[in-house]
């Protein structure tokens, strides 16, 4: 576990859409790498959560047809920052990424730790 002596529930932030012209295989990649990151973070003691594994079930139900469409907006980003708001503190993964980029001001401004390598938490 990290230097810290207690579990830690930590937002995982990486590209979603970004450099993937919004392909449905790159987007999954995006996401795979995320939850790839969040069973270590799992396996070292804490609680991982994307949000991805939030938003994505709430676009679908809420009848988005597509990424960045008006349903899209409403939901994905805010999703993430109200979990953001429970955690403990946010690991930043991947490359560019606006949205990841924006979990981590977000962060910075709640007070968050901010981290942005995994073995820093295992």
């Amino acid at each position: 576990m990290s230097s810290s002596s207690r579990p830690l529930m930590i937002l995982v932030a990486g590209p979603y859409r970004s450099g993937t012209g919004d392909d449905p295989a790159k987007l999954q990649a995006n996401v795979d790498a995320m939850n790839e990151v969040a069973l270590t973070l799992f396996r070292a003691g804490h609680l991982p959560v994307t949000g991805e594994a939030l938003a994505l079930p709430l676009l679908e139900t809420a009848g988005s047809e597509r990424v960045g469409d008006a349903l899209f907006d409403e939901i994905f980003h805010p999703v993430a920052e109200r979990l953001l708001a429970r955690c403990d503190a946010v690991l930043r993964i991947g490359g560019p990424s606006a949205g990841a980029d924006r979990m981590v001001s977000v962060a910075r401004e709640l007070g968050k730790d901010v981290y942005t390598r995994a073995a820093d938490l295992t």
